[in-house]
């Protein structure tokens, strides 16, 4: 059963590390890998001056710093809130609602928000209705992407993101909660001395995926999203190393973005791992 997810590893895992050495080279596409010539760090020395760059970095780290901040807890919050509910039908009906925008595709979303967001969308609609007056189109607002960018994704993977904490918690042993009960703990004293403690490593581990993961930004929500007024800060790393790469066709300086982030990403995963580590009494989750 392993040997499909094994040749597709190879194939589109390893394989291609090889094209790496392009980073190093000034690759056009009448070249191959061998004739091109070689330009040692050139392409990397580019990126270090290049303010476009920079900015996408910050837009990056902006908006997955966001991304971190609501959507690494708020799983976790409504994983518990289920967990704790006693009717059955309604606790599917809960986590299957949850569920469902995971499902869509950004192309749908981003029509939906890119709809509510106008100037007579929804949002300006409700906050008519509540007396603030706004008739602007949100979407244009460069201002305001960071938050319109980091909470849509949020919405759309929260439900999708207590998978893993409730499969935890149906493993955890009941009499552990009713021993509780005779000690006289609450509900919320049980939480936070069982249930919690209970799903640290998942906890442990998804920060760790997360936190190596803050230059890997959502580049399906960014191309669907992005538009020309509010790209000074829609455009992330991805977004540009597509542009660059595909649509400017300099593979070579796209390829060293993508090999820099990429080791960068490494060394996030390494020490998070080191820290979780520490606070875990030294049991790596990984």
């Amino acid at each position: 059963m392993a040997i499909p997810g094994i040749v597709y590893m190879i194939i589109f895992s390893f394989i291609p590390i090889y094209g790496l050495v392009i980073a190093f080279k000034n690759y056009t596409v009448i070249d191959t890998i061998e004739s091109a010539q070689w330009v040692g760090l050139e392409n990397f020395k580019i990126i270090m001056a290049d303010k476009y760059f920079w900015q996408s970095v910050v837009n990056t780290l902006g908006i997955s710093g966001l991304k971190l901040a609501f959507g690494f807890v708020l799983p976790i919050i409504i994983a518990v809130m289920i967990y704790e509910l006693r009717d059955s039908v309604f606790k599917r009906t809960i986590q299957t609602i949850s569920y469902l925008p995971h499902f869509l595709s950004w192309i749908i979303l981003g029509g939906m928000l890119i709809t509510w967001f106008s100037s007579n969308g929804m949002i300006n609609e409700l906050l008519n209705f509540i007396g603030i007056q706004a008739k602007q189109n949100h979407m244009l607002d460069a201002g305001k992407y960071w938050w319109i960018a980091s909470l849509s994704d949020v919405w759309k993977e929260a439900g999708w993101g207590t998978i893993l904490y409730l499969a935890t918690m149906s493993r955890i042993d009941p009499t552990y909660y009713e021993a509780a009960k005779m000690d006289g703990a609450t509900r919320m004293s049980q939480i936070w001395s069982i249930t919690i403690p209970m799903i640290r490593n998942i906890i442990s581990l998804n920060l760790i995926l997360s936190v190596s993961g803050l230059f890997n930004s959502n580049l399906d929500q960014t191309l669907v999203l992005m538009n020309s007024q509010n790209q000074p800060k829609a455009e992330v790393i991805n977004s540009y190393v597509y542009r660059v790469g595909l649509m400017q066709g300099d593979f070579s300086y796209a390829t060293a973005v993508g090999l820099g982030i990429s080791i960068i990403s490494v060394i996030l995963l390494v020490a998070t791992n080191i820290v979780t580590k520490k606070l875990n009494d030294n049991q790596s989750v990984l």
